[in-house]
């Protein structure tokens, strides 16, 4: 594994740990029938619409899962996530109105859904890849990347990254390897000089093979283990944390 030039990092399971609030459906469900009301729709229980979000969220999940077996597969639109998987079934006026309003709900939707915090040794990790010539950036699928970036913000760490690519923003997802070719030409570095790293078999350790990058590698998190089904690639190493990717780098800068 030679010293890349550019390391390109997955948001959740690798630069943050994340874990699901049990109550996000039901607090979203309050915030989009009081939208709903305000609009003069009352038809809708805030039961009903919490029952329809968590169905949504479920499809979506599987949509996912089936889009990884694609070359290159394209994001979901923040309209299409709303119009076709949660409001269905509901009467015209309120899918038209959560269809309108579908960028903000995708938005409020990732800020309620989960708790984040960043990896410890990450911050190590950014400032010494800085230090020695190596150019972080983010690669990752998103439902609405602007609660990434926000999460970054507020850290102050969108300092320590060039460039973020979010799914939701180009329109593809991984293992689609325009992904990472995307942040590579923004980089200006041949994605055989950059790293990817990624917590997903499915997702990342493919798509890092697709675009050719110098080196695929795995970092351990609570989903790395969920594998919809087996692949063919393999990373070119595992490692558990970010301070285990700072010493693999480390090797390859001595």
């Amino acid at each position: 594994m030679a010293a890349p030039r550019a390391l390109l990092l997955d948001f959740g399971g690798v630069i943050v740990e994340t874990g699901k609030r049990p109550s996000w459906a039901a607090e979203l469900a309050a915030e989009v029938r009081a939208m709903l009301a305000l609009a003069g729709f009352r038809d809708l229980t805030a039961g009903e619409i919490e029952t329809d979000i968590r169905a949504g969220a479920r499809a979506d999940s599987y949509w996912k899962d089936s889009t990884s077996r694609q070359f290159a597969p394209e994001e979901m639109t923040h309209r299409r996530f709303w119009a076709e998987f949660v409001a269905t079934d509901w009467p015209e006026q309120a899918r038209a109105l959560v269809t309108a309003e579908a960028s903000p709900l995708c938005r409020r939707m990732g800020e309620l859904r989960s708790e984040r915090r960043v990896r410890d040794g990450m911050k190590e990790l950014l400032a010494a890849c800085w230090d020695h010539g190596v150019t972080p950036a983010v690669v990752s699928n998103a439902l609405c990347g602007a609660v990434h970036r926000d999460f970054l913000a507020r850290d102050a760490l969108d300092r320590q990254v060039a460039v973020q690519v979010y799914s939701d923003e180009v329109g593809v997802r991984k293992p689609n390897p325009e992904m990472i070719r995307i942040a590579c030409r923004a980089l200006g570095v041949d994605p055989s000089d950059a790293w990817y790293v990624g917590d997903n078999h499915d997702r990342d350790v493919v798509c890092g093979a697709r675009a050719g990058v110098g080196a695929s590698v795995l970092m351990l998190s609570r989903s790395t283990e969920k594998v919809p089904y087996q692949v063919r690639q393999r990373p070119h190493a595992t490692v558990e944390n970010p301070y285990e990717l700072l010493r693999l780098l480390e090797e390859t800068w001595t």
